[in-house]
């Protein structure tokens, strides 16, 4: 059975990101869909920014201040989680830093977040848009840094395919969130708002699913609770670590067959030098050793 376990950082994050995001769209659409004073004439659909600004902003800061924060919760359950042998150690100094600049980033654009809910697009256009920028950079940077250390992981546990999993997610999240996140900044460059807050909220709603992966990522720690079941422990050896010990007793196998084989040619030679060794010659005369009389003492 499930227990409450560091799994619960990202489920919390991402169900109260996406709620806050469908409250949001529900509102503005209950409410008649209006053209606020601060959108764009021609503007037709609203930006989540612009639903935020509205009467809703205590919402739109408290789930982004909510989900950041589980969500950065669960960056640092992981690397403290790795540390600790219950999920799958970083073994390379590199694997230590990689995890430690997702995390820095992971701040960064959680720091963004914040800052853009409260500068709504309503009072502080350019303070907004910045923050903005630096919550869709943070966070696919630290993707590219946690995604990197994956595959890295993925080398030493090879038999481990939930590292395997996770890393195709935050891979395919870093390419899409990337070309939507261009597509985005060109439509909304060129002034093609409707186009533009489209893609807003599918960049939005895509992240929900980049929030969840991260539940793959802490799930295995339920069972490693016991310091017999870490990772790295005598009962944990993994396939790699398998191969090469069957190499070794393979290799021990055949050194032992061989030390046998050429005990066995020492053996019979040691005989046939014994053999020849039982004649000796006396005045020209060969004798028989083990045939000679026994000496008397008389």
């Amino acid at each position: 059975m499930w227990g409450v376990s560091y799994w619960v950082f990202p489920v919390v994050s991402g169900l109260c990101w996406l709620g806050m995001l469908l409250g949001l769209l529900i509102h503005w659409a209950v409410d008649g869909k209006p053209h606020y004073p601060w959108m764009e004439s021609g503007q037709n659909i609203a930006y989540i920014s612009d639903v935020g600004a509205t009467n809703l902003k205590p919402l739109f800061i408290a789930g982004s201040a909510v989900t950041t924060v589980f969500l950065d919760l669960s960056f640092l359950s992981e690397r403290w989680l790795r540390h600790r042998g219950r999920l799958a150690k970083n073994l390379t100094r590199t694997e230590k830093v990689l995890s430690t600049l997702s995390i820095a980033f992971a701040i960064i654009g959680t720091c963004g977040l914040v800052l853009l809910s409260i500068f709504d697009t309503a009072h502080y256009p350019r303070v907004h848009d910045v923050m903005l920028l630096l919550f869709i950079a943070g966070y696919i940077i630290s993707a590219i840094f946690i995604c990197w250390e994956y595959q890295r992981l993925g080398i030493h546990f090879r038999q481990h395919r939930i590292l395997r999993a996770s890393f195709w997610i935050k891979l395919s999240f870093i390419i899409l969130e990337a070309c939507l996140a261009i597509a985005f900044a060109v439509t909304n460059f060129r002034h093609a708002r409707n186009a533009a807050a489209v893609l807003e909220w599918t960049i939005a709603l895509i992240f929900t699913f980049y929030v969840f992966s991260f539940f793959i990522d802490l799930l295995p720690a339920l069972h490693t609770k016991h310091s017999n079941s870490k990772f790295g422990s005598s009962s944990g050896e993994t396939e790699m670590q398998m191969e090469q010990n069957d190499d070794m007793a393979q290799a021990n196998q055949g050194q032992a067959r061989a030390h046998d084989a050429g005990y066995g040619r020492n053996t019979a030679e040691t005989d046939r030098t014994l053999a020849s060794n039982n004649y000796r010659t006396v005045n020209g005369v060969k004798y028989d050793m083990q045939q000679l009389p026994a000496s008397s003492n008389f």
